[in-house]
């Protein structure tokens, strides 16, 4: 497997100005190493990568100097993920990021030896990641974004929005635990507010085209259930929706971006930037089970004015106010 070498730059530059000692280092001394899994594609994950390389340079760990990182990319396969955790249970690395819960639950199906780190878990008690919040208790730790709980939150927004909303389609990779549960909350979260409830669920990439076949004509809005499948194929996803004029509430700003219509949630870059804590954490001697799951203080609201005119929507002026960005 070929090393991902376009992070390099990222972590080169200055040096800090004192490096971890933990990290220092002979030449002939066999760096302390981070498998990366990412459950998406080198394109996926371009927006977000830096902010953890970043961190990781404030924090003394230099790539090729204080610390080594194997890149792998399972783009969106959950079986290349397995493949791809065994590897680095192989090349006996020190720590694994896994980018998102996909690859956390691979990674803990082969080792309960190696730290693992997930920057994005939906649900990190419900897909069987950790015992508890406060105390993970097992070689699991990291960030989860609350997928479950703010799903009803997401939906009062997208009404908000949309004051017409009657009938509400929900896409979901059900093949992945935490974007399932979420999409049980939203059908919850959406029958409670009086709106009828359509459930797509999906599994690969090849289902997209049938899923939105299957909503066509019976939904007013959709909400799509952000995973590793979904980021993958966004563009697919958004060209579809947009193609049947279905406005759309997602997880990231990058999806918005993407001709996506609003998204309410975390800021992924930021935590990126916050797994990379985590690692120095665990490479200066603290345990997994013992960190704390970080869940996000604060949400943000992204909108996609363009995509409204596109749709032909009406969106109310308080609505766009609450908006942390409006994109035009």
């Amino acid at each position: 497997m070929i090393r991902r070498r376009e992070f390099i730059t990222l972590l080169g530059g200055a040096a800090a100005a004192a490096w971890p000692v933990a990290a220092r280092a002979q030449p002939s001394t066999k760096l302390p190493t981070i498998g990366f899994l990412s459950t998406t594609t080198p394109v996926g994950s371009r927006q977000w990568m830096p902010a953890f390389v970043q961190r990781l340079r404030e924090l003394g760990w230099i790539e090729g100097r204080t610390v080594a990182i194997e890149y792998r990319w399972a783009e969106g396969r959950p079986e290349r993920a397995a493949e791809i955790a065994a590897e680095f249970v192989r090349l006996k690395v020190d720590l694994i990021v896994a980018s998102a819960g996909l690859g956390a639950e691979a990674a803990k199906q082969v080792t309960t030896a190696i730290p693992i780190v997930c920057i994005i878990s939906i649900d990190p008690i419900g897909q069987g990641l950790v015992a508890s919040l406060a105390q993970p208790g097992a070689n699991v730790t990291g960030l989860s974004t609350q997928g479950v709980d703010i799903a009803g939150k997401k939906i009062e927004l997208l009404r908000e929005a949309l004051p017409g909303l009657r009938r509400l389609a929900i896409l979901a990779n059900v093949g992945n635990t935490g974007a399932a549960l979420e999409m049980d909350a939203a059908e919850t979260a959406a029958i409670k507010l009086g709106l009828h409830a359509v459930t797509s669920p999906i599994r690969r990439a090849e289902d997209i085209a049938p899923a939105f076949e299957t909503i066509a004509g019976r939904a007013d809005a959709l909400y799509v259930v952000g995973d590793v499948l979904q980021t993958t194929y966004r563009l697919r996803i958004n060209t579809w929706a947009l193609g049947l004029r279905l406005p759309r509430m997602q997880s990231t700003r990058e999806e918005v971006e993407a001709a996506g219509l609003m998204s309410y949630g975390p800021n992924f870059p930021s935590m990126y930037r916050r797994s990379a804590d985590y690692v120095d954490k665990i490479f200066r001697g603290a345990k997994p089970a013992d960190l704390p799951v970080e869940q996000p203080i604060k949400f943000d609201l992204i909108f996609n004015l363009t995509t409204a005119k596109a749709l032909g929507l009406k969106i109310p002026d308080s609505f766009l106010l609450r908006a942390d960005e409006v994109i035009e």
